[in-house]
């Protein structure tokens, strides 16, 4: 047989009926894209050779002969709490986002707890938020004693459902926090409407989502403040590493003096000495902010990459039966994939469960994740509800747990989180297209051999 690669589409139209009569008369289940010579078409989760044996690019990346230098000069110096090589770091990443300030912090949660706190959202306040994020999200609000309240998620897009916003605001909703999960943005233009009608403030989790864009806008310059993450596994991995970004300068010196312990800065306390304003400890270090330099000079390479890579791999998926890559909405200029997802249909794949699934792609050495679970009922918020704080600013009704998970329901958050949600890592989006073409090969031996994979 011929090794030449038809159009899916084409093979489909030409041949599908033939195919489906040889197929049932040899008692096979027919199959959508067989026929590569030299492949095992045994799964290797049920003894098969693997599509891929080869790793994937490692991460993090460090060039000991590039990136060293700057850090051994500040490890050298015994310079190494803040000083002025965060302060350069903080300047090139505002450059970078396009905001005037930024604010450099121990990781993306106190980049959040900070924003939060100084826009003075706090007791009593509720805040808009999606149920398909990582737990930061939602603990930087309980940290400042706000409630949260759960919006559910459009699962073509993996985002906040922006539709579905206004029902939730009361009396009550002081903030909208949208999450650009996954490296994919949502849906701002939307989100500062209903901001802008509600007079509400936005908070925008950035934290996987470093240079997307919306109508050549980054993510993160939209509301008020955006929050960024710099993480091990993150795009401009720190180890550890926050930050804080916006244009308003008065809410970005409280936000200094605040992550100093209320020290006086700019606006904040000027000419006063001593503790202005209550605060905390989220500084920094030297030595992170010359990690992040060295990081920031590959960003932008690597992340075109990602992009090439997705963009050639949700064209090469996106026809196999039952696989369903992410939505961008359509005024989307640049998602960046700090992880690329797509929804999986069990029923396509001849009723065989995501988990298995799951084990039979990572078998042919692909690695994956179902992703998040819900967030919105987990024990966590019981017990906040039952702290002292909580229990002494919100009546009864609005700490009963049960009562709570009912009001934030999430439906089809529920259908993604606990059916249809697959996740790659972006490492793997770092290395050429012979690998998305090993991914795409897995993907499709697995539908193939769906049936016999199932029993």
């Amino acid at each position: 047989m011929s090794t030449k690669k038809y159009s899916r589409r084409t093979f489909l139209k030409s041949s599908a009926l033939a195919g489906l009569g040889l197929s049932l008369a040899a008692g096979a289940t027919p199959g959508l894209f067989t026929g590569r010579v030299g492949e095992s078409t045994t799964p290797a989760i049920l003894g098969g050779d693997p599509v891929r044996s080869n790793g994937w690019p490692e991460w993090p990346v460090w060039n000991p002969k590039t990136d060293e230098q700057r850090v051994l000069e500040v490890l050298r110096s015994g310079v190494w709490t803040r000083g002025n090589v965060v302060k350069e770091f903080e300047e090139k990443w505002a450059k970078t986002i396009g905001t005037k300030r930024c604010l450099a912090t121990t990781n993306g949660t106190h980049a959040l707890i900070t924003a939060i706190n100084q826009l003075d959202i706090g007791a009593g306040d509720e805040v808009i938020v999606p149920p398909y994020t990582f737990i930061a999200t939602i603990d930087a609000v309980l940290m400042n004693g706000a409630m949260p309240v759960f919006v559910d998620t459009d699962r073509a897009t993996f985002q906040i459902d922006a539709d579905k916003i206004e029902e939730k605001i009361t009396s009550r909703t002081r903030a909208i926090l949208p999450v650009h999960i996954l490296g994919l943005p949502a849906n701002m233009e939307k989100v500062m409407d209903f901001a802008r009608r509600h007079n509400l403030l936005v908070i925008e989790d950035a934290c996987q989502a470093w240079l997307a864009e919306i109508n050549n806008q980054k993510v993160g310059t939209f509301g008020n403040a955006g929050c960024f993450s710099f993480q091990n596994s993150k795009h401009l991995p720190i180890g550890e590493g926050g930050a804080v970004v916006s244009d308003d300068e008065e809410l970005m010196d409280r936000c200094v003096s605040f992550h100093n312990f209320g020290r006086p800065h700019g606006h904040v306390g000027a000419g006063a000495s001593g503790y202005v304003i209550l605060g905390s400890k989220c500084r920094m270090t030297e030595y992170q902010g010359a990690i992040g330099l060295a990081q920031l000079k590959r960003l932008e390479e690597q992340t075109k990459t990602r992009e090439k890579n997705a963009g050639y791999l949700r064209s090469q998926i996106k026809d196999i039966p039952g696989i369903l890559p992410y939505e961008l909405y359509e005024n989307v200029t640049r998602a960046v994939y700090h992880l690329f997802p797509f929804r999986y249909d069990k029923q396509q794949f001849n009723g065989l469960p995501r988990d298995r699934f799951l084990e039979a792609l990572r078998a042919e050495g692909i690695p994956c994740s179902p992703g998040y679970s819900p967030i919105n009922k987990m024990p966590y918020l019981k017990d906040a509800f039952q702290s002292k704080n909580f229990q002494k600013v919100y009546p009864p009704e609005m700490l009963d747990y049960d009562r709570f998970v009912e009001r934030n329901h999430c439906p089809e958050n529920d259908i993604l989180c606990n059916e249809e949600a697959v996740w790659l890592y972006q490492n793997m989006l770092l290395g050429n297209r012979k690998d998305m073409d090993d991914i795409y090969r897995a993907i499709e031996k697995i539908y193939e051999n769906s049936e016999k994979i199932r029993s």
